[in-house]
């Protein structure tokens, strides 16, 4: 699976400083910066200030709350010294990035109040691509990032966005750039880092649609397994979330779960939802495990905290499984989360619980 991480980073400055670099005689200060309300000396060193303020956030694993530093240009710096400004806080995040482990999650707001590495990755990607797009709007200059870089961020951080033909355009329509044929204007925009749930022994983390891809496509989805996993079903629940995202119904809350061993980092199962609530109000939940993790308990400690997590239980939400009458294994562990039987069949069994 191709990571998001400073090689992306990387590729995104480069393109962006050699872009601005063709209008440094130029006063940044004189010309508004696209959409925001800043000149573009103000935007670029906004580029400048986030990057490094990522870089503090994984670097110092800051889990609570904003590394309280920032950066201060020297008074006279010029434009071409801006750049290289972005260029350095740009290499300090890249370096911070490679060699951050995948398991550390740093605070950020939005919208579940930490991000991976990747996430942050992500982020900082997109803020060079927006953000060098306001300069080049305010300068009069032609900006076209690299499609593939587009579509990348958006499947990790824009998961509620459907995905379109043109990726920049799509992102500059999520980000309140621009517009798309047959969407209603972007007002106001988050994006979205990965759900992580804790549960006991494991955490569950979301999968986000770049995840879904590769995994649907017989990859590992960037998690470190178990010897035996992925199990098949993982793969097809990633593909169902896959079908979702393209059509743009899938909901990252109602979609589908990694479960990650916490002493070890390791992936040994998955568990997700069919899909949101249907108009009764019932969501479907599915989950397997790799073989070599059955049998410990971890299915019943990742359903009861899944069961609990509060958008499973807003507004009444009845959660449903359906089993198959000669799995035994699986029915006790539906019923040790508090699942009751309220339907059956030749095939299967339907367990409910309501909260």
């Amino acid at each position: 699976m191709l990571t998001m991480g400073g090689e992306q980073v990387e590729e995104a400055l480069a393109g962006a400083v050699a872009l601005l670099r063709t209008a440094t005689d130029r006063d940044w200060t004189a010309v508004r910066a696209g959409r925001p309300e800043w000149d573009c000396r103000q935007t670029a060193e906004h580029i400048a200030g986030v990057l490094i303020a990522y870089a503090g956030q994984l670097a110092g694993r800051a889990t609570q709350a904003w590394v309280p530093f920032d950066i201060t240009l020297d008074d006279g710096t010029g434009n071409e010294d801006v750049l290289h400004v972005i260029e350095t806080t740009g290499a300090l995040f890249a370096a911070t990035l490679r060699t951050t482990p995948r398991e550390v999650r740093a605070f950020h707001p939005y919208p579940f109040r930490s991000a991976t590495r990747e996430g942050f990755a992500a982020m900082g990607v997109t803020e060079v691509l927006v953000h060098t797009h306001d300069i080049a709007v305010g300068l009069g200059l032609a900006y076209e990032p690299p499609a593939e870089l587009c579509a990348d961020v958006l499947a990790r951080i824009f998961p509620h966005v459907q995905p379109g033909t043109d990726p920049w355009r799509t992102l500059l329509w999520a980000t309140g750039r621009g517009e798309l044929p047959g969407r209603a204007p972007v007002t106001e925009w988050r994006w979205r880092n990965t759900i992580v749930i804790p549960a006991g022994r494991l955490t569950l983390q979301g999968v986000t649609p770049a995840s879904a891809t590769d995994l649907a496509a017989g990859g590992d989805g960037g998690f470190a397994w178990v010897d035996s996993g992925p199990y098949q079903g993982t793969r097809d629940a990633a593909g169902m979330l896959l079908q979702a995202y393209e059509a743009g119904a899938h909901q990252p809350e109602w979609g589908l779960f990694v479960l990650v061993r916490s002493e070890d980092g390791r992936a040994v199962g998955a568990m997700g939802f069919h899909g949101p609530p249907d108009e009764e109000g019932r969501a479907e939940i599915g989950y397997d495990l790799a073989e070599d993790a059955r049998g410990l308990g971890y299915a019943t400690e990742a359903l009861r905290a899944l069961s609990a997590w509060s958008p499973a239980r807003r507004n009444g939400t009845a959660l449903r499984a359906k089993i198959e009458r000669a799995n035994v294994r699986s029915q006790a562990v539906v019923t040790r989360a508090g699942y009751r039987p309220v339907a059956e069949d030749e095939e299967l069994l339907t367990y409910e619980l309501r909260g």
